[in-house]
């Protein structure tokens, strides 16, 4: 495939993307609804498409960065024949069931579709640290390497074009999990004059501390045996949870960060598992 890509929408991510695509020598069409926003990247010798359907002819390969799926239905709604025969790469964050009508949509159209989750922020984009998860078209996964390449790490999942949007989303279910926690761990400790800063040299090392438990989470939920070698178990585990937020309605903070996972605990309790460790709360989740 020739270095000419098209890149359709200019959001905060979208611009990265174009900026990385520039700053690796491809040659790159860009298309965004406020055309304005183009301006600095044609500067920069970006191409601009005054239509999507000018973008899609431009290039044999097309990359989609939107603000959600009802965007993206709207742009690629009258143009799906004229992506016959090309590679087209959505980043555009969204639901599996999303997922898989698009990628119905435009493979019926002759379109080579390929779904994508990216990993990062728009300044971490073209550096080591942003990785983007693909899935769908192995080929063209293969026809856009070079042009992916220049975001971040690659990371193919499959041919199912869903499997990306759903790591991307548990992905970000890890971390917003992660920072909800600590919001409500520092509101917490603030509420007895503890400042953030003054917490922080506590938490973080607790916390990484105790992310060396997941290689152990991973194999029990795997063999969905979480009574063997148990470390903390979830009958003690759930007293403390319950005190988390029974001591954070005490204080006036809200505790609505930690109810749903003593509900979780409190239901894998009388089913009997209060001698398993904490990853069996996994089974609740999961309806069993």
């Amino acid at each position: 495939m020739s270095k000419t890509i098209s890149l359709i929408g200019l959001g905060a991510m979208g611009t990265a993307l174009a900026n990385a695509l520039l700053d690796a020598g491809h040659v790159t069409t860009v298309w965004n609804r406020t055309s304005a926003r183009a301006d600095a990247l044609i500067a920069r010798g970006a191409r601009l498409a005054e239509t999507v359907t000018e973008a899609i002819a431009a290039s044999d390969a097309i990359i989609l960065c939107l603000t959600d799926y009802v965007a993206v239905e709207t742009t690629v709604a009258d143009v799906g024949p004229r992506l016959a025969g090309k590679t087209v790469v959505n980043l555009t964050n969204g639901r599996p069931d999303e997922v898989r009508a698009v990628a119905t949509r435009l493979g019926a159209s002759g379109a080579r579709y390929l779904d994508g989750g990216i990993m990062a922020t728009p300044p971490m984009i073209g550096t080591p640290d942003a990785f983007i998860l693909y899935s769908g078209s192995a080929q063209a996964f293969e026809d856009a390497t070079e042009h992916l390449a220049t975001f971040g790490q690659n990371h193919y999942l499959g041919e199912d074009p869903v499997l990306a949007a759903v790591n991307d989303l548990a992905l970000l279910s890890a971390m917003y999990g992660l920072f909800g926690g600590y919001l409500h761990a520092t509101a917490l400790a603030g509420s007895v004059g503890v400042t953030a800063k003054q917490f922080l040299p506590l938490v973080e090392p607790w916390l990484a501390a105790m992310m060396t438990a997941l290689p152990d989470y991973a194999e029990r939920i795997d063999s969905g045996d979480h009574a063997r070698d148990v470390m903390s178990n979830l009958a003690m585990q759930s007293v403390a949870i319950t005190n988390i937020v029974a001591a954070s309605r005490s204080q006036g903070i809200d505790p609505a960060f930690m109810e749903p996972m003593e509900r979780l605990a409190q239901k894998r309790l009388a089913g009997g598992f209060g001698a398993d460790e904490v990853s069996g709360i996994i089974e609740v989740m999961r309806g069993k």
